[in-house]
């Protein structure tokens, strides 16, 4: 018995062979979206990333200067008075209060006991004070305490001659270990200790 011809191939059936499969325009189209969603995804990713460390270093260095600028105000307060702050008791109630603004509630409590001897100093010699700051540092610095060093200069001024006008003498300079918390959100001026030479070296 004779055998049939084999049919010719169909020509719109493809070949079992997944190599010889033509590749779809539309499947090409979704990989290529899919890997554009990718990219567009971890670029986000990597921008939001820089951006966050770029953020917490812009706010270390804005608490950093925060820092500085309220140990350079407490010295600058602290160290700047004369008799024209005396009342009518001979005590200085605005220097109290421009001082009092920067230091903690538990400073407050050394700084009355320190004000009156320079009150005294103040109503019995005439004399008067201003500090001058020359630099400020801060070399500790957490979350809530921080330790900043200032440098600056004192010059006190004694009525001289039957007029009784007050003259400079040489400025004294200074530098302080300033220790700050942050209480309520604001940073406050906890203590203060004047650096020696040795402790300098």
């Amino acid at each position: 018995m004779a055998v049939p011809p084999a049919p010719d191939e169909d020509p719109g059936v493809t070949s079992s062979n997944p190599h010889d499969r033509p590749k779809s325009p539309a499947l090409r189209l979704v990989l290529l979206g899919v890997l554009v969603v990718a990219l567009l995804a971890s670029s986000g990713v990597l921008i939001w990333l820089l951006s966050d460390r770029t953020g917490e270093a812009d706010d270390l260095q804005s608490q950093r200067e925060t820092v500085m600028a309220q140990t350079e105000q407490f010295m600058l307060r602290m160290g700047t008075f004369g008799p024209d702050m005396l009342d009518d008791q001979k005590q200085m109630p605005e220097y109290r209060k421009q001082v009092k603004e920067v230091i903690t509630p538990k400073f407050e409590t050394s700084f009355d006991k320190q004000v009156v001897a320079a009150e005294q100093l103040v109503a019995q010699g005439q004399v008067s004070r201003k500090a001058e700051v020359f630099a400020t540092g801060v070399s500790v610095m957490d979350e809530d305490s921080a330790t900043a060093l200032v440098a600056g200069s004192f010059t006190d001024s004694f009525p001289q001659g039957k007029s009784g006008k007050p003259v400079p003498g040489e400025p004294v300079p200074f530098r302080m270990e300033v220790d700050l918390v942050k209480t309520g959100g604001k940073w406050l001026v906890d203590d203060f200790t004047p650096i020696t030479g040795d402790e300098q070296q």
